[in-house]
């Protein structure tokens, strides 16, 4: 269950870390990126153990409350779904035409454009 809940926060800080505070963005990139303890987070910012972990978990709720709202994982997720089959489509119905090829290309690489 851990690894579920710290792949779905860091799938959610992909898309909403932007929004967040900067001290929220730090205590996340710390506890989910950097795998510190809240204790060690505690020690860098002087605070107690106790507010790192109230903030890790009112930030992990607005996350959610973000993509309640806004959908844009589910909605990423989705898009790929597609982009996949059509992909697959692609190559066993038209794997000569390099212009089509070249476009799916392009499509699943948009985000680093």
């Amino acid at each position: 269950m851990e690894l579920a809940k710290n792949e779905e926060i860091n799938a959610l800080l992909e898309f909403y870390r932007p929004l967040l505070t900067t001290k929220q963005q730090e205590y996340m990139q710390l506890y989910y990126g950097d795998d510190y303890s809240l204790g060690e987070i505690a020690d860098n910012f002087a605070v107690s153990r106790q507010a790192v972990y109230d903030n890790i978990r009112r930030t992990e709720q607005t996350l959610r409350e973000y993509e309640e709202k806004l959908h844009l994982h589910r909605q990423f997720i989705a898009r790929n779904r597609v982009a996949d089959r059509l992909a697959d489509y692609v190559s066993d119905h038209y794997p000569k035409d390099s212009d089509l090829l070249s476009l799916i290309h392009r499509l699943d690489n948009l985000e680093e454009e």
